[in-house]
């Protein structure tokens, strides 16, 4: 059976794509045809406008919109949706990247729309809506931790989960309700073995005059990409980049640094519980090679564990 690139809800045999996620990207789309470049063109003209992108992170990516009479997406700097074409040094980060965001989606976590598109030579490449940008002239105030923190690209990992919840107590309008948020982000990252979310991960977002924290974005399985890694954080929790247990999630983290309820704590858990039963298929559907989608569930099942 044949799955939606998008929604990755089963799709004819010859089709990609269900109407419904289409119409999500654009209500006057009737099909979504492959980009006009190779896979190679695109990650040159990535990598060629690098210097000149406003849009955080290391990875190779291209602004982008739709074009209605060509029924596809087309480069434009100004564009409302981020392209990720494949990686050189690291496989299958395009796939990663969309199913790891589904199963973000799953436990209520806010997710742009995003999804995979074809290239001309029928390699995948991600996209994702920019929720910085309503249009091409307006825009939502963001600031990612790195700029809160005074820290930089190179100094990036320079912090810890406590101080990311001392900023949001700093700097949000409603903290308790981005506590929540937080701690539901915290357990997902250590459950899909995201171990590189950094101070530029973290982003706050200025809404009606609400600061809170912005859509998830750069969700990745690090852990099946990186080779031998000893790490399972990339900030530190509890004074711990590894080995982490339960209670440094539940006791320490959620009751003692953000004031959580056991009633709040109990919800969150009965939400990834529900979530869960459902993400091994998700994974089996996914876009992900047969030995990326083994190892990602292993790991999962591994992380599951410990969590109890």
């Amino acid at each position: 059976m044949k799955y939606c690139a998008i929604s990755y809800a089963p799709i004819a045999p010859d089709a990609f794509y269900s109407p419904n996620a289409i119409k999500r990207i654009a209500p006057k789309l009737t099909k979504l045809n492959p980009i006009e470049l190779t896979a190679t063109d695109l990650l040159k003209r990535a990598h060629a406008d690098i210097a000149n992108m406003s849009i955080p992170g290391m990875q190779a990516k291209l602004c982008a919109k739709v074009n209605l009479k060509k029924q596809c997406f087309e480069i434009d700097p100004q564009g409302l949706f981020i392209l990720k074409p494949q990686n050189e040094d690291y496989r299958e980060l395009p796939e990663n990247e969309a199913i790891t965001m589904k199963l973000a989606e799953t436990v209520g976590l806010d997710v742009p729309l995003n999804g995979l598109i074809f290239t001309q030579d029928n390699y995948l490449t991600y996209f994702i809506k920019r929720f910085d940008r309503l249009s091409h002239y307006k825009r939502h105030h963001i600031e990612d931790f790195a700029q809160l923190s005074l820290q930089n690209r190179d100094t990036k990992y320079a912090s810890s989960m406590e101080n990311v919840a001392r900023l949001i107590a700093t700097y949000c309008t409603f903290p308790k309700i981005e506590f929540v948020k937080l701690f539901k982000l915290t357990l997902f990252n250590f459950l899909v073995g995201n171990e590189d979310m950094h101070l530029k991960n973290f982003t706050l977002i200025t809404v009606n005059n609400k600061v809170m924290l912005a859509p998830c974005y750069d969700l990745l399985n690090t852990s099946i990409v990186l080779n031998n890694t000893q790490e399972e954080m990339a900030l530190p929790l509890h004074g711990k980049k590894q080995n982490l247990q339960k209670d440094d999630f539940f006791g320490y983290f959620a009751k003692g640094q953000l004031g959580l309820n056991n009633t709040i704590i109990d919800e969150v858990i009965h939400t990834f519980q529900k979530a869960l039963a459902t993400w091994h298929n998700l994974i089996q559907c996914s876009y992900l090679s047969i030995p990326m989608q083994k190892s990602y569930i292993a790991l999962l099942k591994e992380r599951c564990a410990r969590l109890g």
